[in-house]
């Protein structure tokens, strides 16, 4: 188990899919099929729907904020969002989506592209499945 700040409750497992780079989600996703649109982020083309999602933060507007509460209505968010640091962009749409959320891992080694993990945003932990 991870110990992580929690951010968000709830609790989502799933594929974890990882970048270096932080994602500006007003812009740079689909909130139609969360695809990854930006043309020059790394995960360009990408999925994140049903995956739990891990950045090393936000950037952009503060809009990207609905963007992640309409990709929850549309049935296209992250089951769960992990950051190495949570601003207040993603955190509010992880907050108001119900999207469990976390950041600062104590430790990111086992936090690989195609991990099975569940992310609990009540106690502030991550388990590799």
């Amino acid at each position: 188990m991870i110990e992580c700040r929690n951010i968000a409750k709830g609790k989502g497992k799933g594929e974890l899919i990882v970048s270096s780079e932080p994602i500006s989600f007003l812009g740079g996703v689909n909130p139609e099929n969360g695809e990854i649109i930006d043309p020059n982020h790394e995960l360009k083309g990408q999925i994140i729907k049903d995956k739990v999602l891990f950045i090393p933060g936000g950037k952009g507007s503060t809009v990207g904020s609905y963007v992640i509460f309409q990709m929850m209505k549309n049935n296209t968010a992250p089951k769960a969002i992990i950051c190495l640091n949570a601003e207040p962009i993603i955190a509010t749409g992880a907050i108001m989506s119900d999207i469990p959320m976390v950041d600062s891992p104590e430790d990111t080694d086992d936090l690989v592209d195609g991990a099975l993990v569940e992310v609990d945003g009540d106690n502030g932990a991550i388990t590799i499945l």
